[in-house]
């Protein structure tokens, strides 16, 4: 069956504990409230999210050959996800991140690298590339990808008529002439505000914004977090405002707002309504622990919409 989404890109486990706000001295210890754990990244975090909200996603990536892999493995396959493309990389651990929440859900992040970092390009990813209806491309910063090989892959999709988003799983000293050759074939690109300031060396996200359409995109939105989202859309230029909740964690608000909107997309809405239902999506899972969060179906994030308070009027 032919995927409406497939996610590339970091594939990892997360475990998240919250509230944590110190680490108990030598062996103590101490009692938290939550502990769970969730397939994330920026390709199974986003495929997960999707699959909850309706689509039929895929991801492709790489986990290791350990325990934590299978796990990884079983619990997408659990949620929905197509996993044909996910390859297990013998004598590589999966990579694997542990985030202590704080009580207004901030989080440091203590990741271990493995097989997600360096998830290979084959033939059966390029020829799944020209058969969706969109790739989320969230490989920037994956050396195996980075300097030509994830070039050829969002050409090939873009030429085949898929709608091509992108993400990035860091920004590495060379991701800016990484993103001279991938944004030209890109029609959303999707980065937060760290990664846009850090990438343009430009403070004000709209000038950001606008930097990046300069350097190819067709549209870019910037993720601000609580502060909702920067806009260069067609004409369309100003802030989409974020809606007030009780954040529990934003371990995936980012993944999570970039499958609420290719999904929205895919489904119709026009690019102001899908974007507002990307803000939901993001404010369900900030609601609860992990890549889920309080994530329930599409229906829910469609009230969502129409229900929530947002923080503030858009610019």
């Amino acid at each position: 069956m032919k995927l409406d989404l497939l996610c590339v890109g970091l594939t990892t486990l997360d475990v998240v504990g919250r509230p944590i706000t110190e680490i108990p001295q030598n062996e103590g210890g101490r009692l938290i409230e939550q502990i769970a754990c969730a397939p994330a990244g920026t390709a199974a975090g986003a495929a997960c999210v999707a699959a909850r909200l309706g689509l039929r996603a895929g991801v492709a990536g790489a986990i290791g050959s350990d325990l934590t892999g299978k796990f990884v493995r079983f619990a997408l396959e659990d949620g929905g996800v197509d996993t044909s493309l996910l390859l297990t990389l013998e004598g590589y651990p999966t990579s694997t991140t542990i985030l202590p929440i704080d009580h207004q859900g901030r989080r440091p992040t203590l990741h271990a690298p493995g097989a997600g970092s360096v998830p290979p390009l084959t033939d059966a990813l390029m020829a799944a590339a020209t058969d969706v209806r969109c790739l989320h491309y969230a490989a920037i910063g994956a050396p195996t990808f980075d300097g030509g090989p994830g070039e050829k892959l969002v050409a090939a999709a873009k030429a085949a008529g898929a709608l091509v988003t992108c993400d990035l799983i860091a920004p590495r000293p060379d991701a800016k002439e990484e993103l001279k050759r991938i944004l030209p074939h890109v029609d959303w690109f999707l980065p937060s505000a760290d990664e846009a300031r850090f990438l343009t060396g430009i403070d004000d996200l709209q000038s950001a914004a606008d930097a990046f359409i300069a350097m190819g995109a067709k549209n870019c939105v910037i993720k601000d977090g609580g502060r909702g989202a920067v806009m260069a859309v067609g004409e369309l230029r100003g802030r989409l405002p974020a809606f007030d909740i009780k954040v529990v964690d934003t371990t995936t608000c980012g993944d999570s707002f970039c499958a609420g909107f290719i999904t929205a997309h895919l489904k119709g809405l026009g690019n102001l309504e899908a974007l507002k239902f990307a803000a939901a999506t993001a404010a369900m899972v900030a609601q609860g622990l992990a890549t889920y969060g309080k994530l329930e179906s599409f229906q829910q994030v469609e009230n969502a919409v129409k229900t929530l308070p947002v923080k503030e009027a858009a610019a």
